[in-house]
């Protein structure tokens, strides 16, 4: 009996801990970097269109993507929309989405931008020193960082994605 007993319980933990390590197992995507330890950056400072200092420390407790981007930048263009769309996702009530802009241009141009992809539901931000995207490292764009509550990188997409492919956003949930 005992034997049965532990057999049940051995078979109830595995069974437990392989639909938790799915349940937060990474959608299939090809350029996302999940880090095996989350990375903190301090000072992490950029503007929104009112030349005002937006600091990220403000928005832990929150799910914070920071998308990297540029007028110029044509997988920029094509992810815009999603990410877009994502925000305004209320299944990820606690997500923040910063497009940051890092191509050194005026705000107008980023306005035209948004405006000819019907954005809605993001704001604009800039980096125009560049000093953000170089603490991040960027290697191009777009660039997205994924940031936990507690205020620390636990993954990043280089390149382009669909923001609104369902794997990514049930994996998402998880960190909401």
């Amino acid at each position: 009996m005992k034997f049965l007993v532990f057999k049940f319980l051995s078979a109830l933990f595995y069974l437990t801990i392989t639909s938790l390590s799915h349940a937060i197992e990474p959608p299939d995507i090809n350029n996302i970097i999940i880090n095996k330890d989350n990375k903190s950056y301090e000072n992490v400072i950029f503007k929104d269109v009112n030349n005002q200092d937006i600091n990220l420390d403000d928005f832990k407790n929150k799910l914070v993507i920071i998308n990297f981007w540029a007028t110029w930048c044509a997988p920029c263009r094509k992810e815009m929309p999603s990410l877009d769309i994502l925000q305004s996702d209320k299944r990820l009530s606690n997500l923040k989405v910063f497009p940051i802009n890092v191509g050194k241009e005026d705000i107008l141009k980023s306005k035209v931008f948004f405006k000819e992809l019907n954005i809605k539901n993001l704001d604009i931000y800039f980096d125009p020193t560049v000093d953000l995207a170089n603490k991040f490292l960027l290697r191009g764009l777009p660039t997205s960082i994924l940031i936990n509550k507690k205020g620390q990188e636990f993954a990043r997409i280089m390149g382009y994605v669909d923001f609104n492919d369902k794997k990514f956003i049930n994996w998402l949930k998880n960190f909401n």
